[in-house]
């Protein structure tokens, strides 16, 4: 008997084997997988550096409209190639859970759109090239399906580095000096931020502070729910972000329209005024509380900063909306190469001269004079004229 309830034993163990063991390796997978996506969000939700210098911005451009098709081509970029990429379309986690991020990319493209847009004016025509990338910074960037959001944005991307070619080949010709284009960008960029001030300061319950700007309640959009306070702060920041290396990349290229303008100050300001708003917030949440309490506004101080951004905007629109500069003659270095091209090379005979009075000044005589008045002038001798006001080149 003995022995058969021991055989039954082992038969039972053999059919019924114990599974408790496998939950401690599962768990500790989760661990793991729950920190890698801990360490990978909080690198992801880093703000990507400037793309565009303040000492770079100093530097004037060798073809009017290059920086600035450079510098949206580079911020385009960005988003694609920045530590995790496009997190707006994420259908997984650490991507699916971030929130700052994705907004902050938000109020990037829309910055991209707003130039995008204003290209054709500035250029003073409109090739393919840019057709074809305002068209496909209009896509979804929510969209996941092929062909999905990056690859249109790298189609844009494309584009723009093709027409930036163009521009540097001298195959197109440069931005046009007229001031009323880049009014109406810089309008048009003024009116986000004060959608986004109006957005910021529905989330503060403060009527003292809305008195102090200027804002009636009656005037402010529908508050914006508490956990999403945060999703407008970022909106806000990406396009100060955006906004500020399209400042100085259009600084270089119409730097002498600016200087006729006497814009060059509030230029400054601007772009002061928007590193103002990208510093960094200490605090791990965006705060939302009131007057000088135990917790800070957020929304309202930033709200503070994008109200500034659109005053000054509309202030530099209305400065160089009329001012007209001629296209800038070509640069020195320029010159210079083509003078080198068009001398003998070394070793290389040099042509005798053709022409009588060429024989008689190199044999040291006179030359008979010459029946052309002598105040005709050639083309590089005349100076363009602009209409308006006229910068120095």
């Amino acid at each position: 008997m003995a022995l058969s309830r021991n055989r039954k034993r082992r038969a039972e163990v053999l059919e019924r084997p114990e599974y408790g063991w496998i939950w401690k390796p599962l768990l500790t997978l989760v661990i793991v997988y729950l920190v890698v996506c801990l360490g990978l969000g909080i690198w992801w939700s880093q703000r990507p550096g400037d793309i565009v210098t303040a000492d770079a911005a100093d530097t004037p451009s060798p073809v009017r409209g290059l920086a600035t098709v450079t510098a949206l081509e580079g911020v385009v970029e960005t988003l694609l190639d920045k530590p995790g990429g496009l997190l707006s379309n994420d259908v997984f986690p650490p991507g699916l859970w971030l929130d700052n991020m994705p907004s902050w990319e938000g109020g990037v493209l829309d910055q991209a759109r707003v130039m995008a847009a204003a290209l054709p004016d500035l250029s003073g025509q409109t090739p393919a090239a840019l057709e074809d990338a305002q068209a496909a910074l209009n896509a979804d960037r929510g969209d996941w399906l092929y062909p999905g959001a990056e690859r249109r944005y790298a189609k844009a991307v494309g584009a723009l580095q093709g027409y930036q070619d163009a521009l540097a080949q001298s195959t197109v010709s440069g931005f046009v000096g007229d001031g009323k284009p880049l009014a109406a960008w810089l309008n048009a960029s003024a009116r986000h931020f004060q959608r986004q001030t109006q957005h910021l300061l529905a989330n503060v319950d403060d009527p003292d502070a809305l008195r102090e700007l200027g804002v009636s309640d009656a005037e402010l959009p529908e508050a914006t729910p508490w956990f999403r306070i945060d999703n407008v702060f970022y909106t806000a920041r990406g396009e100060a972000w955006a906004f500020t290396q399209l400042l100085r990349a259009t600084r270089r290229d119409y730097a002498d329209l600016i200087a006729s303008a006497d814009a060059g100050e509030l230029w400054e300001r601007l772009i002061a005024e928007l590193e103002l708003a990208q510093r960094r917030v200490w605090s791990p949440v965006i705060l939302n509380g009131s007057g000088f309490g135990l917790f800070a506004n957020h929304s309202l101080v930033l709200a503070n900063h994008t109200q500034a951004v659109a005053e000054l905007a509309r202030s530099l629109a209305a400065r160089v909306q009329d001012v007209t500069v001629s296209r800038p003659e070509p640069s020195p270095a320029k010159a210079a190469d083509q003078q080198t091209t068009d001398q003998p090379a070394a070793g290389q005979a040099v042509k005798g001269p053709d022409t009588p009075d060429a024989a008689k000044a190199q044999n040291g005589e006179a030359p008979a004079p010459s029946s052309a008045a002598p105040d005709a002038a050639g083309p590089e001798a005349a100076t363009p004229e602009a209409t308006g006001k006229t910068g120095a080149h």
